[in-house]
């Protein structure tokens, strides 16, 4: 069977349960905006600029119109950042490794096709799992953020932010197949995987309470696509796009290398 389609068939499930946890998240947040309009918009924004720094960094509430869907959704957007980008690394470190996990990796490697061809069609299958997690997370969120947003156009705002997500994705796993091709143990992959991501994530928040860190804003994804620079008028900077297109590249070429080479745990 075609490897491509041997991963998606295997894949469907979990790609289907983590689209409803989504959609489901997407729904509840903008259910929680319905409620929170018993209270008037600039009461929400004043009680929340009360807050201490560090709680409006954890809980991607500053800077933000808590009066609007949209704005309501961009201070929940750093959680559906969060999953995507868990999800990514989830993908990433365990789709070159499972056969290893499952002791099938002798039969797979006996077959006629070089390692270069099964890393690019697990590559290809990665790849179209988060984007199609991504695309559903852009839909729900037109659909229930439009549904609360009086007649206001979402939609740039929306395809902005998913779009940081998608290039975050990418990154996380390119990460996860980066690591997976040069363990020796490839259960060791997510959880390095995984925590290397939360690593920049907190990161992130620390730069956002301390400003003397502005600096280190280059070593974290999570800050190259932020949610409330780009609902805020600015455009992709092209410095965070490179870095992320190089991450990505030199991240992929190291997979190549790497795992080519690597003795499989049978």
């Amino acid at each position: 069977m075609n490897i491509y389609i041997k991963e998606m068939k295997s894949s469907v499930k979990s790609l289907i349960i983590w689209s409803l946890v989504m959609i489901a998240f997407v729904a509840s947040s903008m259910g929680k905006f319905a409620a929170s309009s018993s209270i008037s918009g600039q009461s929400l924004n004043d009680m929340i600029s009360k807050m201490p720094d560090a709680l409006k960094s954890m809980f991607g509430s500053g800077n933000f119109d808590l009066s609007k869907a949209i704005g309501f959704y961009g201070a929940m957007f750093i959680y559906i950042v969060l999953m995507a980008a868990l999800h990514a690394s989830l993908i990433g470190s365990n789709i070159l490794s499972k056969e290893e996990d499952d002791k099938t990796a002798e039969f797979l490697m006996s077959k006629p096709v070089p390692r270069a061809k099964v890393i690019t069609s697990k590559l290809f299958a990665a790849f179209t799992n988060i984007i199609i997690f991504n695309a559903v997370t852009f839909v729900s969120s037109l659909y229930f953020v439009g549904y609360y947003s009086k007649g206001e156009n979402i939609s740039g705002d929306v395809l902005k932010l998913m779009l940081g997500v998608l290039a975050l994705q990418l990154i996380y796993v390119s990460l996860g197949l980066y690591f997976s091709s040069f363990l020796r143990n490839p259960r060791l992959s997510s959880p390095i995987t995984i925590g290397v991501m939360l690593a920049t994530y907190i990161l992130s928040l620390a730069i956002d309470i301390d400003n003397h860190l502005s600096r280190l804003k280059y070593l974290t994804p999570f800050k190259y696509f932020d949610a409330k620079n780009l609902m805020n008028g600015k455009r992709f900077e092209i410095i965070y796009v490179a870095i992320s297109a190089l991450i990505v590249i030199l991240c992929i070429g190291g997979t190549y290398v790497f795992y080519q080479k690597r003795d499989l745990k049978i």
